[in-house]
């Protein structure tokens, strides 16, 4: 993979998953191409942005696609769950190049085995839900899926979660407001939790964990503690340009910086940093997430 640009964050759906929502009665559900997910507005999908031909001939390099957690998929009850989390591993899997892909798992009733099977059968790493991790002690409760990847060398991805639409507000308002507020809650529980449980994971938060590194000053001014970077977090830069890329380098360094694009529904930007700062941020870093080593 060197020098190969690495999107660590899109969204596709295999045939055999999109089948999969369409036989369910309940959200979260498609009929056609209009999705239905709990609290939300339903959504009309494009279905040339879950076609795997048209998808690739878009792409530069190595994308990494995941199961949408907004779908609450992964906090149904197992026997509802399961049968959506095979036929994403199994259709997903299938898919050709350009295409790499994250587990999923129910965290509900977290299995390990799930984890272990899915990245056996050559998943990258796991995505976990952001509203899994809203407090330190939820990081517990889901450390077995997380010790999986840890064990195998291999990273985990928080993803924003499921987010309620209230009536009156505009559509952009859940991943505005609600995943902003998801990803921060999930940083801060990572920091007091997750890395005295999980010393040698890789873990990757999307939007920039919310811009949750800039409010760094404010946890000192609080009476927390900021006393050093970890090299095995990592941030994407997904729905963040030049402003947003600029602030989390301030505070964080150009290392832990990723190239995460949320495509099909943002497009990459140019955090307008350098040429070598976007080669670290397109290449070098996504890779050390996904493989590990030194910066």
């Amino acid at each position: 993979m060197p020098g190969l640009m690495i999107d660590v964050h899109q969204h596709l759906w295999p045939a055999e998953f999109i089948d999969a929502l369409r036989a369910r009665a309940n959200p979260p559900l498609l009929r056609g191409w209009t999705l239905h997910v709990a609290g939300e507005p339903p959504f009309e999908v494009d279905p040339a942005d879950h076609e795997p031909v048209k998808r690739a001939a878009r792409e530069d390099g190595i994308a990494v696609i995941s199961l949408s957690s907004p779908l609450a998929i992964e906090w149904l009850p197992p026997e509802e769950a399961g049968p959506l989390l095979d036929a994403w591993h199994r259709g997903a899997l299938e898919l050709p190049d350009p295409f790499r892909v994250w587990a999923a798992a129910n965290v509900l009733e977290p299995d390990a085995e799930v984890v272990r099977d899915a990245l056996g059968s050559g998943c990258v790493g796991l995505q976990i839900p952001a509203d899994a991790m809203r407090k330190p002690a939820d990081v517990e409760c889901i450390a077995p899926l997380l010790a999986v990847c840890e064990q195998h060398d291999r990273p985990v991805m928080v993803h924003p979660g499921a987010a309620t639409c209230p009536p009156g507000v505009p559509g952009w308002w859940p991943p505005v407001v609600d995943y902003v507020a998801q990803m921060q809650a999930a940083w801060w529980s990572w920091h007091v939790a997750g890395r005295a449980l999980l010393p040698e994971l890789r873990i990757c938060f999307a939007a920039g964990a919310g811009l949750a590194p800039v409010h760094h000053e404010r946890l000192v001014a609080r009476g927390g503690a900021f006393d050093r970077i970890d090299p095995d977090v990592f941030v994407d830069t997904s729905s963040y340009g030049p402003r947003g890329v600029d602030a989390l380098v301030r505070v964080l360094g150009i290392d832990p910086v990723v190239l995460g694009s949320d495509r099909p529904y943002a497009e990459p930007t140019d955090p307008g940093l350098g040429e070598a700062a976007s080669r670290a941020i397109r290449c070098s870093n996504p890779r050390r997430l996904l493989e590990g080593g030194l910066p």
